[in-house]
């Protein structure tokens, strides 16, 4: 992916998060922007019970990603990231 991420329309659904993510469900939101300030900054996607479902590595410092998950699902990241909560306009 280029550096910078994705680029398009998205509506902004909560506040930005700074730091390393600890099992956060953005306040239950469907779809999850994450921007990493850290090369092979490691994403972990778990269920309401603490549960890995999955997994991915961001490599380069700067790449973003929007992640789909359940309300009560959570993320975690291994290094610093910025994230929020986003929706689509369409």
């Amino acid at each position: 992916m280029a550096s910078g991420g994705y680029q398009g329309s998205l509506i902004i659904k909560g506040s930005n998060v700074t730091g390393t993510l600890s099992d956060n469900n953005f306040d239950r939101a469907h779809f999850v922007r994450i921007q990493t300030t850290a090369a092979n900054n490691l994403i972990t996607l778990k269920d309401e019970s603490g549960n890995t479902i999955g997994s991915l590595e961001i490599h380069d410092a700067g790449d973003s990603i929007i992640i789909e998950k359940r309300p009560t699902e959570t993320l975690s990241t291994s290094k610093i990231c910025h994230a929020s909560s986003v929706g689509s306009p369409h």
